[in-house]
């Protein structure tokens, strides 16, 4: 049996690949992480929860971005698309101009059964990198169930929220904004309700 070998590229051939591919995919030491399709539920709380936080921020400081802005990690060299990102005050990006935040304060995954033990282990590390990273929202996209992860004053990250009922609802403290899970799991199909850890 032949083993394929890895391709390592550079930063700078990732960032020339994911600016004309029709797939996005993610970047760490050397190695494109391939984009999983999102359902339809990943969607629909994606779409949701744009709409609540981008209305919420038209006329503040902070402003949020879809999954299509760029993350970038100098710390650690990754490049991540977070499926919300928010950011007080102006945005910083990489010198090269117009597509790689480098001072996110907020940021939003969705998990899917792909997703979830990376979105809150490896990935959830690495963000911690970022000195201007103050919030982790983690969205259950197959049942109902969010957490709210916040860092504090001494620089730990510990579980501030969690809700499993839609009657429930979380806050995004950095930015002062209580979401109900019935918002953020409105027009979804199938979901279940989590049962208590």
């Amino acid at each position: 049996m032949v083993v394929a070998e890895k391709r390592i590229i550079s930063q700078e051939e990732y960032l020339t690949h994911e600016r004309q591919a029709l797939e996005k995919s993610e970047f760490f030491n050397g190695e494109l992480i391939p984009m999983a399709g999102a359902t339809f539920n990943h969607n629909r709380i994606n779409e949701n929860l744009s709409i609540i936080i981008g209305a919420f921020l038209e006329k503040a400081s902070c402003q949020s971005f879809s999954s299509d802005m760029r993350v970038h990690l100098p710390a650690t060299g990754l490049y991540a698309y977070p499926d919300i990102v928010i950011v007080c005050g102006e945005p910083e990006l990489l010198p090269d101009g117009f597509d790689n935040l480098l001072n996110p304060v907020v940021l939003i995954e969705v998990m899917s059964e792909g997703t979830e033990d990376y979105d809150r282990g490896r990935k959830f590390l690495r963000y911690r990198s970022i000195p201007t990273f103050q919030e982790y929202i983690l969205i259950d996209s197959q049942q109902v169930a969010v957490e709210a992860w916040r860092k504090n004053d001494l620089g730990q990250w510990t579980l501030a929220e969690q809700s499993t009922s839609l009657s429930g609802e979380f806050s995004i403290q950095t930015i002062k904004l209580s979401i109900s899970l019935a918002s953020v799991y409105a027009r979804t199909i199938g979901l279940v309700t989590a049962k208590p850890v």
